[in-house]
């Protein structure tokens, strides 16, 4: 996967929680999420009463099992200290951004000389159009949204920038494989299907909003296990390989050039 590939994947990952708000409840579920990562950063479970623009950016990264490099955090403050630590943190007026980049606002910027405060909130930037940009945040307006704003516009304190290409020369490069579940050659070592049904053979789509997760074993539900997060309503292929854990058909199936473990609770059959 190039990294144009990674950064697209985050950004649809993303917008597949537009509309999660607070007034029903749905944000819960971000908050959840977040709460599963372990060590907790700093310590520190997060409540319903907090506010969760860092929270939401985070839960991202844990889906997209990016981690590593796009850092969890509950606090723009300290998220910005993590990516200065890494070298990864950008405030000169001229930059000029990618989808995929993590934009941290400061409400109290006069719009005078360079914006140097205290972060107050953060989204991810979804595309860049001339000198206009679409970012997607939670916690704006108590819900997932987006907002548009002018590129080096005021109330922007600078950019996170997770490092998607080394993430396209290591990890995923490793998972390029055939097309086909029968030429099952992964580096990462995905595990071979135990049973074969023909008549589970063909495409589907994901029904899950929160988009499923690819995994290399199917049951495991655990970081190491994720390959990647498949956005919600894309679809997947697959040759009638499986495997049972729990009464739980995990479907081998393929996405683009990756092939993993995906529960077929999830998953809904096209018509042919």
């Amino acid at each position: 996967m190039t990294e144009n590939e990674i950064r697209q994947n985050v950004v649809n990952t993303a917008i597949s929680y537009l509309g999660y708000n607070k007034q029903d409840g749905t944000y819960k579920k971000i908050i959840d999420r977040y709460n599963t990562y372990q060590p907790l950063p700093r310590s520190y479970k997060v409540t319903y009463k907090d506010y969760w623009c860092a929270v939401f950016v985070s839960v991202i990264s844990m889906l997209c099992g990016l981690t590593d490099i796009m850092f969890v955090e509950c606090s723009c403050n300290v998220m910005i200290e993590l990516y200065k630590k890494a070298d990864r943190w950008q405030e000169a007026d001229d930059y000029a951004p990618s989808k995929g980049d993590l934009l941290l606002y400061d409400w109290d910027d006069n719009g005078q000389g360079d914006c140097t405060g205290m972060p107050d909130h953060i989204g991810i930037v979804v595309e860049v159009s001339g000198n206009m940009m679409k970012v997607i945040e939670g916690n704006k307006g108590n819900a997932v949204a987006y907002r548009n704003i002018q590129v080096n516009g005021r109330y922007i304190r600078g950019y996170c920038l997770p490092d998607y290409g080394s993430k396209a020369q290591s990890t995923i490069t490793n998972q390029q494989i055939s097309k086909t579940a029968e030429s099952n050659k992964s580096e990462k070592k995905v595990a071979y299907a135990k049973e074969k049904e023909n008549t589970y053979a063909g495409k589907y789509l994901i029904i899950a909003k929160e988009g499923l997760n690819l995994r290399y074993k199917p049951g495991e539900i655990s970081q190491d296990n994720l390959i990647l997060t498949i956005p919600y309503q894309e679809q997947v292929i697959c040759y009638g390989y499986y495997t049972t854990i729990k009464n739980v058909k995990w479907f081998l199936v393929t996405y683009n050039d990756l092939i993993g473990y995906v529960s077929s609770e999830y998953l809904k059959k096209e018509q042919v």
